[in-house]
């Protein structure tokens, strides 16, 4: 079976251009099967201040209003995914950049209003991802750059979080090749010590997981990646690793590379 990596990338890396080429000339730089799943969520706020449209965040997400949403196809599907498709092909890579309504890649539901009502965002189902046409691509020799954009299958577009459209990327795509997850972003991976980069974990499994939050070593914002990635390992994905994007170049050859999630 082949082998695949998801890799996602955080705005660290996209908001800094030193770091976007240096970082998409690494990941050129990886053999084999590929996909790179982004977002850009601070330069859509950037966008919306100059539009005089006021983003609106609750617990770290986006409040996607009609308003914002046209903000957001715009950036994430436009400038962000076309400007780091043109720099993959100056460095030979042959990407195609797409939403999840691009062949019908990738469909989603709008999230239920329960006590906060997100507007136009979009929830991944079971069956979202159309692995079979992703395969097609991948086989024929493109490499697929998602934004953070599905549709519903009826006409809208719905923002949805990155984070979630590489883990079910990972999952689905099981089915045809040994897939590995990578998510990219300004730690060296998951640290015993918040404040030490050197405190890097290495390896950690469902058992040492449970140990770190019961320690509290691994507590907030760092909760959800790490839920989604266990689940994603549960549902069949080889491993989970999580780094820093300026480490990339390391993973083709050093194992050492960020904190390796698996079985």
């Amino acid at each position: 079976m082949k082998t695949l990596h998801i890799i996602k990338i955080g705005g660290n890396v996209i908001d800094n251009s030193e770091n976007l080429h240096r970082f998409l000339q690494d990941f050129t730089a990886l053999e084999g099967l590929k996909i790179l799943v982004h977002g850009g969520g601070k330069v859509a706020t950037q966008v919306s201040e100059s539009m005089g449209v006021e983003a609106h965040m609750i617990d770290g997400r986006r409040i996607t209003d009609i308003d914002t949403l046209r903000i957001v196809t715009m950036v994430y599907g436009g400038l962000i995914n076309k400007n780091i498709v043109a720099q993959l092909q100056r460095y030979g890579t042959n990407a195609l950049g797409v939403t999840g309504a691009d062949g019908d890649l990738i469909r989603a539901k709008k999230r239920p209003v329960k006590t906060i009502d997100y507007g136009f965002a979009g929830d991944i189902f079971e069956d979202s991802v159309r692995s079979s046409n992703i395969a097609k691509l991948l086989d024929a020799g493109f490499i697929p750059v998602f934004c953070a954009l599905t549709h519903n299958g009826e006409g809208q577009l719905l923002n949805t979080n990155a984070d979630t459209i590489a883990s079910a990327l990972a999952v689905a795509l099981c089915e045809f090749y040994e897939t590995t997850l990578v998510y990219c972003f300004e730690k060296k991976g998951v640290l015993m010590d918040i404040n030490d980069d050197d405190s890097l974990i290495r390896d950690i499994d469902p058992v040492r997981y449970e140990e770190f939050k019961k320690e509290q070593i691994i507590h907030s914002g760092m909760l959800p990646k790490m839920d989604n990635a266990f689940t994603a390992i549960a549902c069949g994905v080889k491993a989970v690793i999580i780094g820093h994007s300026a480490d990339l170049g390391k993973l083709k050859s050093d194992s050492s590379f960020g904190t390796r999630l698996s079985k």
